[in-house]
């Protein structure tokens, strides 16, 4: 297989993740596809280091290697935004019912409570969403289980004690 070959295999099989993680950092339509752009940049970045493209060349594990890199891009892009904030106009018209609006303002409610959570936080979060298990989380971000364990933990209950304002 050429490079070619397995980045487009690579993208194929774990879009939905990459997609996942970029919506947790954003939103906005728009930025949510920069940040999925970037990633993919980032990805064949990553196949020219000849181990890595051989290590999926031969069905390597790819899931943990895909949200290191996604969740880097995003956290990365999310350090340069902190830097030039801005406040995007909404006009939004809701045209739902109310049991299913509801439950859409809860999801977003709960979205940008998320959103407001440090990048790393923000990244146990989304995994932990993705239920993926502490171990493998912890390999992921490279910390111990415990250490996840823990964190989960104050960000919960970080998540409780947010406003619904700012």
């Amino acid at each position: 297989m050429n490079d070619k070959d397995i980045f487009e295999k690579t993208v194929k099989e774990n879009k939905d993740t990459i997609y996942t993680v970029c919506y947790m950092f954003s939103n906005d339509e728009q930025d949510v596809a920069d940040l999925f752009q970037e990633t993919l940049i980032n990805i064949w970045k990553g196949l020219g280091r000849k181990e890595r493209a051989d290590s999926l060349a031969n069905g390597g594990n790819t899931r943990g290697w895909i949200y290191r890199i996604a969740l880097n891009t995003c956290i990365s892009h999310e350090r340069k935004r902190r830097r030039h904030r801005t406040e995007p106009l909404s006009l939004n018209a809701s045209l739902f019912d109310d049991a299913r609006e509801q439950r859409e303002r809860n999801a977003e409610l709960l979205h940008r409570r998320i959103t407001r959570l440090q990048p790393f936080d923000r990244a146990i979060v989304l995994l932990w969403l993705e239920d993926i298990s502490y171990e493998e989380i912890g390999q992921i971000l490279g910390i111990s289980t415990k250490n996840v364990s823990v964190r989960l933990f104050r960000i919960r209950e970080q998540l409780k004690a947010m406003s619904d304002k700012g």
